[in-house]
């Protein structure tokens, strides 16, 4: 059984990826990036994840329209430090270079070159995305003292009236933001609000309701008990790292279903991460369970990517 979901947006016309009229989100090829402040030009505003490597330039654009020209954010947070959520940082802070950048502490060896991540399992998910991540880079980024941990009471300077909720299982130091005032939610990957592991859910960002993507997932009982403490939190309006924003007095309701089934429909029946989970600690990894093999998702996923060469070459020389 899968959460899927009858969003109920507000009065005002709000774009599709947007959470709230001062949440803007913008989506950039599969992963979500979030604008957070008044769409007026000179206002403060802060930018939440950062996106995929080479999309510095379609963010700043996306900034400038919303906050105007020669205003840079007041902080970059970073939900984690995967790849599609710290691709551009890089590039931006050449722009933005006095920028504070904020993560959890148990992200910040993945962030400042001290560790990888630990791998993703490509055979769990079925669908091409996670067939293909095997390719995806897991680091570790070397931000050095770019980036700082969140002050210690949760609350982030530059961004008043939210509050970081620690929601590890996705990655160790994983957070979502909540603002009490209007319940509303960015989770990060804690939760999708579409199928992230299919590519064609990708490309049509069919509405669903799911748990984090499975192929970079780490422990699937911490991933059970941050969804369970993000639901607690009585959330109206969220948006995802992956997937439309949710807009809908029923998002709660919604969340418990997605937990009474969450064994059942989203955690893998097999995969690395399942019996055993990754331990990390302020250093990077500590331990991680043994490798299964991945011989098939990784054969299906070269094919996958062979096949669209093949298409893409075959139309190109039709035209």
């Amino acid at each position: 059984m899968e959460a899927v979901m009858n969003p109920e947006t507000s009065s005002e016309d709000l774009a599709p990826y947007a959470v709230a009229p001062d949440i803007a989100g913008m989506k950039v090829v599969f992963v979500n990036v979030y604008f957070v402040g008044d769409p007026v030009a000179g206002s403060k505003w802060v930018l939440v994840d950062a996106a995929l490597p080479n999309s510095a330039a379609r963010i700043k654009r996306e900034a400038e329209r919303l906050f105007g020209e020669n205003n840079p954010p007041a902080a970059i947070v970073l939900t984690h430090g995967h790849f599609d959520h710290v691709g551009a940082l890089p590039d931006l802070l050449k722009e933005w270079p006095n920028v504070p950048v904020y993560a959890h502490p148990l992200e910040m060896p993945f962030l400042q070159g001290k560790s990888h991540y630990p791998p993703p399992d490509p055979g769990v998910g079925g669908g091409a995305m996670a067939y293909m991540s095997w390719m995806f880079p897991t680091g570790p980024s070397n931000l050095g003292d770019q980036v700082q941990p969140f002050p210690a009471d949760g609350t982030i300077p530059e961004m008043p009236g939210w509050h970081v909720v620690h929601t590890p299982g996705h990655s160790p130091g994983h957070v979502s933001l909540f603002r009490a005032s209007d319940r509303a939610l960015l989770a990060g990957d804690a939760f999708t609000t579409t199928r992230q592991e299919s590519a064609i859910a990708v490309i049509t960002q069919k509405e669903e309701l799911h748990g984090p993507p499975t192929y970079f997932t780490i422990d699937w009982e911490a991933a059970r008990r941050s969804i369970q403490t993000l639901a607690a939190l009585n959330p109206t309006a969220a948006g995802a790292g992956h997937g439309k924003a949710i807009r809908s007095i029923t998002l709660p309701q919604h969340l418990d279903t997605l937990l009474q089934h969450f064994n059942e429909t989203e955690v893998p029946k097999g995969g690395r991460y399942v019996k055993q989970p990754a331990h990390t600690d302020e250093e990077g990894i500590v331990d991680m369970p043994t490798p299964v093999s991945y011989h098939v998702a990784r054969a299906i996923g070269i094919g996958l990517i062979v096949g669209t060469v093949m298409w893409a070459f075959g139309g190109s020389r039709k035209r």
